[in-house]
């Protein structure tokens, strides 16, 4: 559910006598029914809350976000939510008659022969090149935020001791949006996710909302949700 007034949603949660708390971490506002959980409201980049006041107000961001799977990623910088940098970079990185990562394939085989090493060749590079870029970003622009898809169990090819993308940095932030194949308008379409105020109500919660559906004007909803 998008919401497009935030102020009016967190009036109709205070008359409703909801709870809510906030997650630095993930930056959203998790809601509570008598200490149950019934939803979570993500928000922009743009947008900073005031846990104390528990109110809203605009701020500017700058960020960065990397989409990596197997062999493909798409990386760009976002100033104040318009891009004005991208790169996409591929990699012959996976076995055909697999379909596997060769990164995953010698985690399980332990070996390797002339393709597997040119395909692991490959696959270092790939994620040298990624940080080396991102690191680029981080070392040139002031950076708020760094957003990723990526699974963890490739952070390892990632990270480097030389650059400047480090695993512990404070600013990393999950998409929260399953990516099949990084590229340009993905990464467009994941800044504009980053951008939204989104409504996800628990599972059996649905309903609880309805209300508010009811006076709030909708706007279409994304195929791909939170």
């Amino acid at each position: 559910m998008i919401i497009n007034d935030i102020e009016k949603f967190l009036a109709w949660v205070s008359e409703k006598g909801i709870d809510l708390s906030y997650d630095t971490e993930r930056h959203k506002i998790r809601l509570y029914e008598k200490q149950t959980i019934i939803g979570d409201v993500w928000l922009p980049f743009s947008l900073a809350f005031d846990p104390v006041k528990n109110g809203i107000y605009k701020v500017e961001k700058n960020w960065i976000i990397f989409l990596i799977r197997a062999g493909t990623a798409a990386l760009g910088y976002f100033e104040e939510g318009v891009n004005t940098e991208h790169k996409v970079f591929r990699a012959y990185m996976v076995r055909k008659k697999q379909g596997k990562s060769q990164i995953k394939y010698l985690k399980t085989k332990g070996k390797s022969r002339a393709g597997s090493r040119v395909r692991l060749g490959a696959s270092e590079k790939f994620f040298a090149d990624i940080n080396e870029k991102v690191s680029e970003y981080l070392d040139k622009y002031p950076v708020d935020y760094i957003a990723y898809s990526c699974s963890k169990t490739l952070w390892p090819f990632l990270f480097s001791a030389e650059g400047s993308l480090k695993k512990d940095d404070p600013r990393l932030f999950k998409v929260p949006m399953h990516i099949q194949e990084p590229g340009y308008e993905i990464l467009l379409k994941v800044n504009e996710l980053l951008q939204t105020i989104n409504l996800i109500p628990e599972e059996n919660f649905n309903s609880y909302f309805s209300d508010y559906k009811e006076k709030e004007t909708q706007t279409p909803e994304e195929e791909d949700d939170w």
